[in-house]
């Protein structure tokens, strides 16, 4: 997923705040530009321990209600603050991080993640009994239906819900949610295999979706899709009842089967959601019922935000931030305030900031590797908030990922972390590349993208480039370094998983089948080795796709090295005093929104 509030074909957007969005562990550290700290390393190590493998739950994993919640109490509502609209509420076009949050209140899907008290992550059953069960080498998944699962008008819902809910993806009325369901089943282009989706009577073959009778659904693929149960976690495949889909309008009036429904909504300005009775606590193992509800304010920037729950009067007490982070400006006076510090979440982010090469361009390895070691990491995450919006990258997959190794570091940033230039000027030289070449870095004009613009610009030209700086305007930055037939050398760029699996990060990054205009592969690397890996590790099991996805990140970044790893991305919010249970949470890289209740309703 692409950090920032517009979707792309093949991830998640997020917003894109000083810190915007994901997994356990605080930082510490220091927050100037020296060698790494300690405390750094030690807690890319705590996040390494506390992010196991996910694991796959069965029936009595998958059974409600949820995990009480120590000291929970009912009533009451909770405020939340927003800076916008949310971008979507109907489920098959959620695809970002601000309506993901919103739909674990209001949506279920098959399947959803549960997670435990060091952040670790079970698929489970939502709607499911368990989190499905596969066959045929893992070509086929059978998902069997729990009793009573009902829509906010008392609407049993039923396997012709479920089928609905996927074939509506394939139709024109769906633009803006996740590809990789119906792509798996009907190939990339998938709208071709019903271009009505289900609206004119017509559905997929049993033989691609099978729902033989009310409870059951069966998924058939061409090749094992072992990681079809994360897939489903995703709010993008959360039910629409066949009854109730409205089409372009669902997006605006969507129909319950969570915890909260929704009971007004004013687009631009505020949402209020209301408890669902429709609900059963003992159908869910995720979600709680604490609040009577939730009053949405959409208008009220970060800054804003910061300050009223800085202040922590009135009706702040009450409040969360919902996808926002701490105000850049105010940081330090939230991190230095001890009533106020007690009062945030933070934790690594699905992130990783790179200085990605463009390929067709930047053809000499020893000239990339040569900016990569010259680049002053340090210094971009200073750039970025500090300790609290980063940590110095090893490579490219993100502490939020199975199998992180911390260590990992073959450019020495961690014991360099504001780069090694005598190296850079030695690999240049050996290079032939001449003092004074011209390198085009294009840049997102935002607060963060300007501030590293002329930190990047300084650092090359000491090793010897004349660097000629392009801004690009924020909401079509990816749009034009997506571009295969762009003008730009060299471009900051984000990515993070769309579940945590590398699959979701090597393959629409650095899949050499995928490099096309729009899509994500934006070095535009193109390995048969790779490539092979990859289609490889998508054949296998967890956990031999681990020891496949980690041969191919090495030798993506040491024998290749399309992008520079730059800096690890984190988050940091604040809520109010009377906010109970409150924690960060791995799955969402926010505010864990299912735990929250009030100390005093």
């Amino acid at each position: 997923m692409k950090p920032i509030r517009t979707r792309t074909v093949r991830a998640i957007a997020v917003a894109i705040a000083a810190g915007s969005l994901v997994l356990t562990g605080c930082s510490g550290g220091n927050d100037g530009g020296g060698s790494k700290g300690k405390s750094d390393a030690k807690s890319q190590a705590d996040a390494a321990e506390q992010q196991d493998p996910v694991s796959y739950g069965d029936a009595a994993a998958s059974t409600g209600p949820a995990k009480e919640v120590s000291g929970a109490k009912s009533g009451g509502f909770i405020n939340v603050y927003q800076q916008s609209d949310l971008t979507h509420m109907d489920p098959g076009q959620i695809y970002v991080s601000d309506a993901k949050q919103f739909s674990n209140l209001v949506h279920r899907g098959l399947t959803h993640f549960q997670e435990d008290d060091k952040g670790n992550l079970t698929v489970v059953g939502d709607i499911a009994t368990d989190s499905g069960q596969s066959s045929d080498g893992g070509k086929t998944w059978t998902y069997k239906l729990k009793d009573d699962i009902k829509d906010e008008d008392g609407n049993a819902i039923t396997s012709a819900d479920v089928r609905h809910s996927i074939e509506r993806l394939y139709s024109k009325v769906i633009f803006d949610g996740p590809t990789f369901v119906q792509s798996w089943l009907s190939g990339n282009d998938y709208r071709k295999a019903l271009p009505d989706g289900p609206y004119k009577g017509k559905h997929l073959p049993d033989s691609v979706l099978e729902t033989p009778d009310d409870k059951t659904v069966v998924f058939h693929f061409d090749q094992p899709r072992p990681d079809l149960p994360q897939a489903l976690t995703m709010p993008g495949y959360s039910i629409v009842p066949e009854k109730q889909d409205t089409k372009e309008k669902y997006d605006h009036a969507p129909k319950a089967l969570g915890p909260y429904k929704i009971a007004e909504y004013k687009a631009g300005k505020s949402i209020k959601l209301v408890k669902n009775d429709q609900w059963d606590a003992k159908s869910d193992p995720v979600r709680h019922q604490y609040v009577d509800g939730f009053n949405f304010s959409n208008t009220i920037d970060a800054a804003s935000q910061t300050k009223r729950l800085l202040a922590d009067q009135g009706e702040a007490k009450n409040a969360i931030q919902f996808t926002d982070s701490v105000d850049p400006a105010q940081l330090s006076t939230v991190i230095n305030d001890a009533s106020a510090k007690k009062r945030t979440i933070h934790g690594y982010q699905p992130y990783v900031w790179q200085m990605t090469f463009n390929l067709d361009r930047m053809k000499d390895k020893k000239v990339r590797d040569a900016i990569t070691y010259a680049l002053p990491n340090q210094s971009m995450v200073q750039a970025d908030g500090g300790r609290y919006g980063g940590e110095v990258a090893g490579g490219l997959l993100a502490p939020t990922l199975p199998g992180f190794d911390p260590e990992y570091d073959p450019f020495g940033k961690l014991k360099k972390p504001n780069g090694d230039p005598e190296k850079a000027k030695a690999l240049l030289k050996e290079a032939g590349v001449k003092e004074g070449t011209k390198l085009t870095y294009a840049y997102s004009n935002t607060p963060r993208g300007q501030a590293q613009m002329v930190i990047i610009k300084d650092a090359l030209a000491k090793i010897g480039f004349d660097v000629q700086a392009k801004e690009i305007d924020r909401a079509s930055f990816y749009e034009q370094v997506g571009k295969l037939d762009n003008p730009y050398d060299i471009y900051m760029t984000g990515w993070g998983q769309d579940w945590p699996s590398p699959s979701t990060v090597i393959t629409p990054v650095y899949d050499g089948e995928l490099i096309a205009d729009g899509l994500s592969n934006y070095s535009h690397i193109n390995d048969s080795e790779v490539n092979a890996l990859i289609k490889k590790a998508l054949n296998e099991e967890p956990e031999e796709a681990a020891k496949t996805w980690e041969k191919a990140h090495h030798r993506i970044v040491e024998e290749i090295n399309p992008a520079a790893p730059v800096y690890y991305s984190k988050q940091i919010q604040l809520y109010g005093s009377n906010i109970g249970g409150a924690r960060y949470s791995t799955e969402s890289s926010y505010i864990d929104i299912n735990n929250l209740y009030l100390k005093q309703p």
